[in-house]
C-alpha cells in the first residue's frame, strides 16, 4: 500500500487508493447479486481479496488503478477508475476504465462523476492518449455512464471473450480521448 496516499478530489466525492481495512465493504459489493448481475453473481470473499489485491498492485506498478470511491462524509460508495489491460484479450493490450458502485449509490450520478475524474487524472497526470470502456448489451446503467461521459461508441472494436464464471460475452466498446476533456471536475494531490 502507498505510504503517501494519492486521492482525486470532486465536489461530491473522493477517489482513493486501496488500503486493508476495505477489504470487508470491497467483499460485501461483490456479495450483492444485483450489483454483480452484469459479471454472472456474486463473487466469494477469496476472489473479492484477489481483486483488492490485483487494484493495488495496479496503482503500485502504474500510478493507476480502480480507486476506491467514497462520498465526502466519508461512507464507500464503490469503485472507478482505470487498469490497463495486458495478456491474451480480444483487444490487445489497453487501458480500460470501470467502475462499481453500491445499490444504494445508483441514479445519483456517483458514477460519472467518479469515471469523469478517473479519466482527467488519467489523461493529464498519467499522460494516456486513449481509455476504452466496455459493457455488454444488456447493461443499460454503464452505457448510459458512457453517454454522459460523451464516450465515443466504436462498433468495429465489439468482441466477444469467453470467461469461466460466465462463458461467452459479447463487449460493446466505446472510446475516450484526452480532446473530449471538458472543463476539470476534479484534482488529483497527495496528502501530507
Amino acid at each position: 500500500m502507498p505510504d503517501e496516499p494519492f486521492q482525486i478530489s470532486t465536489p461530491r466525492l473522493t477517489l482513493r487508493p486501496w488500503c486493508d481495512s476495505d477489504r470487508s465493504v470491497f467483499a460485501r459489493l461483490h456479495a450483492d447479486p444485483a450489483v454483480m448481475a452484469d459479471l454472472g453473481g456474486p463473487i466469494d470473499r477469496r476472489r473479492s481479496d484477489a481483486k483488492l489485491d490485483r487494484y493495488v498492485s495496479m496503482f503500485d506498478r502504474h500510478g493507476l488503478t480502480r480507486w476506491a470511491v467514497d462520498r465526502s462524509d466519508g461512507s464507500f460508495l464503490g469503485y472507478a477508475g482505470i487498469m490497463l489491460v495486458e495478456g491474451d484479450h480480444p483487444l490487445g493490450v489497453h487501458h480500460e476504465i470501470g467502475w462499481r458502485l453500491r445499490r444504494a449509490a445508483w441514479g445519483k450520478g456517483y458514477a460519472t462523476e467518479a469515471a469523469s475524474a478517473a479519466l482527467h487524472d488519467a489523461f493529464t497526470r498519467v499522460g494516456l492518449s486513449e481509455v476504452l470502456a466496455y459493457t455488454s448489451v444488456d447493461n443499460v446503467r454503464s452505457q448510459a455512464v458512457m453517454r454522459r461521459l460523451e464516450l465515443t461508441r466504436d462498433p468495429s472494436r465489439d468482441f466477444t471473450a469467453v470467461y469461466d464464471d460466465i462463458g461467452e460475452w459479447n463487449g460493446l466498446v466505446w472510446v475516450a480521448d484526452p480532446s473530449r476533456l471538458t472543463t476539470p471536475t476534479s484534482s488529483g494531490r497527495r496528502r501530507p
